[in-house]
């Protein structure tokens, strides 16, 4: 059911109120009626209004005053005003009508039908609006429950899988049975790409959600991109990983969300470059107000995957090739517009593949939505 849309009727004298109400009797609207100024501030404050058709010579508070004492409230001040005044034509009232915030301005005698159509636009103007906070109701709800299902997913996915993981550590380490040891392998490896998944998917729900918020706090990059490292060659050796910087990398920005910006660059590099291939990870603070992070490994993304780089679920690979969703560099795209930085992406045969994150020195407030950052090509 469609809530009713209230029109607002202010005028000291009753009959042309009634005249007003039968003129506007419509079965979505209801006509709300104040004889004096300070009734209808009284239904200002009860009611949300339409529209607001306002005497202009009145007792007490005329409508001009009526109008700037809407105007001063943020409950009212959006409210459409149509002065009626019955004095004849000037000028100089009707730009003061239009200086109290007044849309439109009329002298009675009046047609009847010229401010119907005048009434109806507004009327359908707050129908959509209705329409559009119902609707923008209905998706805050359905991104709460899709939340809610990726928390829950979460949760509960990640007890059973340990124990998988746990047991096929156990097969591919202490089973001197080799084709056992190798199927405890391959389950321990299945094990750890589910787990990437849940976590992308859980990520993927918060930042579409809304419910990433940036915690800023000086944060050294050199040290961020050397605890990644570690992790990472714990897993993979050392020798293949290398840093290099250059000036000074300290910001303030929220050190979990950019270490995931490293995670995610240094993992989509071992996942889909050169298989053994050197990745170097270098950091250039060398100017006052930005810091640029670039992550180099060999190899070419397909020239037709690299415009859609960043969008969600979307790889150089396949899902099975992958180990993930596609959501990685999604991710580290979205957190880096939430610093108010940027990032790109270049590729060719003869330099390999290589991620830019250009970050501030201090987070800038994130205006609108940016589409995913279109790639660039080495000249």
């Amino acid at each position: 059911m469609t809530q009713p849309i209230h029109v607002l009727i202010v005028d000291d004298i009753r009959n042309n109120i009634t005249a007003l109400e039968a003129s506007l009797a419509r079965p979505d609207v209801s006509v709300l009626k104040a004889e004096s100024g300070p009734a209808a501030l009284e239904l200002l404050l009860k009611h949300e209004v339409a529209l607001a058709i306002l005497d202009v010579n009145m007792p007490g508070m005329d409508g001009f005053e009526l109008a700037e004492l809407m105007r001063g409230s943020p409950r009212t001040a959006r409210v459409p005003i149509i002065f009626l005044t019955a004095t004849a034509q000037d000028t100089g009232r009707t730009f003061r009508g239009y200086e109290a915030g007044a849309v439109d301005f009329l002298y009675k005698p009046f047609d009847s039908r010229i401010l119907n159509s005048k009434v109806d636009v507004f009327i359908q103007i707050e129908r959509q609006k209705q329409q559009l906070a119902a609707q923008l109701s209905t998706v805050q709800q359905l991104l709460d429950a899709n939340e809610m299902l990726m928390a829950v997913l979460g949760h509960d996915l990640r007890t059973p899988l340990s124990a998988v993981i746990a047991s096929a550590e156990y097969l591919s380490r202490f089973v001197q049975d080799e084709n056992v040891a190798n199927i405890g392998t391959r389950i321990k490896s299945s094990g750890m790409r589910m787990v990437r998944m849940v976590d992308q998917l859980l990520n993927l729900a918060r930042l579409r959600g809304g419910r990433v918020t940036l915690q800023p706090r000086p944060v050294e990059l050199m040290t961020l991109a050397r605890n990644i490292v570690d992790e990472y060659e714990a897993r993979v050796g050392k020798g293949r990983i290398f840093i290099f910087r250059d000036g000074d990398t300290l910001l303030q920005g929220d050190g979990d969300l950019l270490s995931q910006v490293f995670s995610n660059l240094i993992g989509n590099a071992l996942q889909h470059g050169r298989d053994g291939s050197a990745i170097q990870v270098r950091l250039d603070g060398s100017a006052a107000d930005e810091l640029v992070i670039c992550v180099q490994n060999a190899g070419e993304i397909p020239a037709d995957v690299l415009p859609t780089i960043f969008a969600p679920f979307r790889s150089g690979r396949s899902q099975q090739e992958s180990g993930g969703l596609g959501l990685g560099l999604y991710i580290t795209h979205e957190i880096a517009l939430m610093h108010g930085g940027s990032v790109k992406a270049r590729s060719t045969n003869d330099a390999g593949t290589t991620f830019e994150v250009t970050l501030p020195r201090a987070p800038r407030p994130r205006v609108g939505r940016t589409e995913p950052a279109q790639p660039f090509r080495l000249s």
